[in-house]
């Protein structure tokens, strides 16, 4: 069964993480890449630039951001690619201030779901 989590990337790596995903689009600000401790950067994934500049972070609109955002996700040709990552245990970093709004969150979910359709 794979185990999916979520952590901000400028947090230490962990034994535990599994495989260390940023699903940000742009680089986070002050980290050095090999500070990152990356597997995989998986631009991709991340929400539109369109969606991004939008949602800008704001709580009033975070339940709207999630619907658009599970919307791209459906047709999203990253995906088939991304599930093949997360098929163990895998970390999914990002870089926004707030843990419980930003689209780790969202994508965590949506792939959770995926894979309890799939059993």
């Amino acid at each position: 069964m794979p185990s999916l989590r979520i952590k901000r990337v400028y947090e230490p790596p962990a034994p535990d993480d599994g495989v260390r995903i940023l699903v940000d689009r742009l680089w986070p600000r002050g980290l050095r890449k090999d500070a990152a401790a990356l597997d995989y950067w998986c631009k991709d994934i991340a929400p539109s630039p369109e969606l991004r500049k939008w949602f800008d972070h704001r709580e009033d609109r975070f339940d709207e951001f999630k619907q658009r955002y599970r919307l791209e996700l459906k047709s999203n040709p990253a995906l088939a690619e991304f599930r093949k990552l997360t098929k163990g245990k895998a970390t999914l970093l990002y870089a926004a201030h707030d843990e419980k709004i930003n689209h780790a969150v969202v994508l965590a979910e949506y792939m959770r779901a995926l894979n309890a359709k799939k059993r």
